[in-house]
């Protein structure tokens, strides 16, 4: 798992775009926006051998729309909204594909153990586990409230959906992430 810095609200180039009325620069999304996309891409279910391919995608539709752009809300939460479309149609592909990735990821020198990368890694599979039992309104919410620290406002500008709609998707996806934790504690112990 490679280590991805997000993006600070506040970005240079695309900020002082939408705040001047303009468009934001395709270059400027892509320099400050990418981590985030990536990342949010495989927090929303994306298989990781298709993750490149919906990248692709969502700068694709970003340079499409970018013309139509209008900075309602924050830059950012309108790259997540496609970020989000283009992930729910790579979810929804995915039951149909049934494909066998062969491609061996290189070798690159990492500070952690072995033990740490194995905890690391399925505690990650753990959470995807947990994630994937969601439905995707509930799941798009608590991905970016809890993991990505986004203000509710923008959730639910995001997600076009009224707040109170927002928080009452959190509440019960944190009561569905805490039962199904539960589950996997009491399984895990009683081995």
């Amino acid at each position: 798992m490679r280590a991805v810095s997000f993006p600070s609200l506040a970005k240079a180039d695309a900020a002082a775009a939408v705040q001047m009325n303009a468009p934001p620069e395709i270059g400027a999304i892509f320099r400050d926006y990418g981590p985030f996309v990536y990342t949010m891409l495989r927090s929303l279910g994306v298989r990781s051998s298709e993750v490149d391919d919906a990248f692709q995608e969502v700068f694709v539709v970003i340079h499409r729309r970018l013309a139509t752009y209008e900075p309602r809300g924050t830059l950012r939460s309108w790259v997540y909204s496609i970020c989000l479309r283009v992930a729910f149609r790579f979810r929804r592909r995915a039951g149909a594909m049934r494909e066998i990735a062969t491609e061996e990821i290189p070798e690159t020198e990492d500070p952690m153990t072995p033990a740490e990368h194995l905890r690391q890694r399925q505690a990650h599979g753990i959470l995807c586990e947990i994630l994937d039992e969601l439905d995707d309104d509930k799941r798009a919410v608590f991905v970016l409230f809890e993991l990505e620290g986004l203000p509710m406002q923008e959730v639910a500008e995001s997600l076009q959906c009224p707040l109170q709609t927002a928080y009452s998707r959190l509440r019960a996806a944190r009561e569905a992430v805490d039962a199904a934790v539960h589950r996997h504690r009491a399984r895990r112990e009683f081995k």
